[in-house]
């Protein structure tokens, strides 16, 4: 009986130990089915091929809400970090305008914020951790839906503000008509679309209409949410893009990809140095050349000097606190926006919805911005 309670023991012994191992083989990643496994030493290797630094700490639930203007690289970028580099960071991102946005990351019900227009003094001063990041920089685009157009029309600054004045009323106006030597235009009065709510692209569309026509500036100005002389509104750039497409001889202004996307005409538009432009990529970036940006980046590029300069460009932030206790939001939303610049696809991914890129000669200044955030007074990036 002693000699077969032995062995029974020995062979109980030798299958736990084959269990264990099993078990150990499995839990080291023998059988990972994920696309990239993250290494022990908490780094990740992206498919740019940056070492991204990707732990324990990068597992979140993270809320943000702002601009619609560049809702639809956010979210591209987003998915693509979730889905490659950090599985469990996990975004959900209102597009609910630039003036929600500040507003709720001010009333920090939000992890961070977005705006195409830089937050003003007064709002700074009701959110003094305030850090703005640019992102991308992106056109906003005169759209119109006319029968029979199937050139790309002429404008220039002066005759955009007089139409949103309600001062040019139809589509054959003569100022118009000049732009667009033998076009033929309807007799048809002009349907005039805006934003409806606080909105950085309108902020970004007041701004310019302002650098071209003392009239704008004077009795109306630059803002995000302005008192509108004529027209019908639209929620978001989804609204105006709507409203455009479905109202026949309408006019709006959009993002450039919103544009694109549904398919609208968009206007070549004069620029400062008097050349027609059409927004494209590298136009875009042509209006951030030159330009010298402050510290805090709060500045507009609208009306830029330079032969192809677009004329209605900016750059868009990304609102973050430049320090808090929430270190299981604070600690991921930094390093996925440091994935964000430095992974190659990041970039491709953003020219392909037509953004612009930030400038080279930007990035290190944006990089030194980065390793400022910290989490309860902690340095979440290295400074090297």
């Amino acid at each position: 009986m002693r000699v077969a309670r032995v062995r029974w023991w020995k062979a109980a012994l030798l299958t736990l130990a084959i269990a264990s191992l099993a078990l150990i083989v499995v839990a080291c990643g023998g059988n990972d089915s994920s696309d990239e496994a993250t290494p022990a030493d908490g780094t990740a290797t992206t498919a740019g091929g940056l070492a991204t630094n990707i732990g324990k700490d990068d597992r979140a639930q993270i809320t943000g809400a702002g601009a619609t203007f560049p809702a639809p690289i956010y979210q591209a970028w987003f998915d693509d970090y979730n889905k490659k580099v950090a599985k469990g960071v996990q975004v959900n991102y209102q597009s609910i305008g630039s003036g929600g946005g500040i507003q709720q990351f001010t009333e920090k019900t939000v992890d961070f914020g977005a705006s195409d227009a830089p937050m003003s003094d007064a709002e700074l001063a009701k959110a003094t951790d305030a850090v703005h990041i640019p992102m991308v920089l992106g056109s906003v685009v005169l759209t119109y839906n006319v029968s029979g157009v199937n050139t790309p029309l002429k404008f220039d600054g002066d005759t955009i503000a007089k139409i949103y004045m309600g001062t040019i009323k139809k589509w054959n106006d003569p100022a118009i008509a000049a732009l667009n030597s033998g076009m033929k235009l309807p007799d048809a009065d002009i349907q005039v679309v805006y934003r409806s709510d606080g909105s950085g692209t309108t902020f970004v569309w007041t701004d310019y209409l302002s650098s071209v026509s003392a009239d704008w500036k004077s009795k109306v100005g630059t803002s995000k949410n302005p008192s509108w002389p004529v027209g019908q509104g639209g929620k978001g750039n989804e609204g105006v893009t709507t409203a455009v497409k479905q109202t026949p001889n309408a006019i709006g202004y959009v993002e450039l990809n919103y544009a694109i996307a549904n398919k609208l005409a968009f206007a070549d538009i004069k620029n400062k140095a008097g050349k027609f432009i059409t927004p494209s990529i590298d136009a875009t970036s042509a209006a951030a050349a030159g330009v010298t940006i402050p510290d805090d980046y709060r500045v507009s590029i609208v009306n830029a000097s330079g032969e192809g300069a677009y004329p209605i460009a900016s750059f868009t932030y990304l609102l973050v606190h430049k320090d808090t206790q929430s270190c299981d939001k604070q600690k991921p939303l930094v390093n996925m926006l440091w994935w964000v610049f430095h992974d190659k696809n990041a970039n491709e991914t953003a020219k392909s919805l037509n953004y612009a890129p930030l400038p080279a000669t930007l990035q290190p200044k944006v990089d030194a911005t980065l390793k400022t955030l910290t989490c309860n007074g902690q340095p979440i990036l290295p400074k090297g």
